[in-house]
């Protein structure tokens, strides 16, 4: 799974998601998707926006975290 880290770097940067929408031309449904762990799809240019935005880098924003092991995989 991966893991949106939008609401951690909102926090760190002390800002709401309509000043972030506002900044990097993203709707706010889009952002509130992102905040909420929501959507299934980023493009490549939103990812560009939020990492200038935020100054940041990409492994800021995302988290990999292994799935658990379904029982029935062990067959």
């Amino acid at each position: 799974m991966i893991r949106i880290k939008l609401s951690e770097q909102l926090g760190k940067h002390k800002m709401n998601q309509k000043t972030l929408s506002r900044l990097t031309n993203i709707r706010p449904a889009t952002i509130s998707k992102m905040y909420y762990e929501e959507t299934k799809r980023i493009d490549i240019s939103q990812l560009n926006s939020l990492c200038k935005a935020f100054n940041c880098k990409i492994s800021e924003l995302f988290e990999y975290i292994p799935d658990e092991k379904d029982s029935t995989d062990e067959q």
